[in-house]
């Protein structure tokens, strides 16, 4: 893995009776984020024990390649139109390793 790289966690809880929905735009990213510049793993998992509960694991070389994939217009598009049906803004956090 790269020196500077740069992990992001993100939480997404869709809203009841909006899981499938929610999945299928969360999926829609993952090919092309792939592709990305930088992007050293981009992966959606969701919750066994709750189906609603969908979490991504993703490692960037640098943060301005971060930066970039964040304001593509296509993830742009999925998260306006995740804003009605999730329960609560995505929870991202920002880790680098340390060890």
């Amino acid at each position: 893995m790269y020196a500077e790289s740069l992990t992001v966690v993100a939480h997404v809880k869709a809203k009841p009776g909006n899981e499938t929905q929610v999945r299928q735009e969360l999926l829609s990213l993952v090919a092309p984020s792939r592709k990305d510049s930088g992007c050293l793993n981009y992966d959606l998992h969701q919750a066994l024990d709750n189906p609603a509960l969908f979490l991504f694991h993703e490692n960037w070389t640098s943060e301005a390649h971060l930066e970039r994939h964040l304001q593509k217009p296509d993830l742009q598009a999925v998260l306006t139109r995740l804003g009605q049906l999730v329960a609560e803004p995505p929870q991202i956090t920002l880790w680098k390793k340390i060890g």
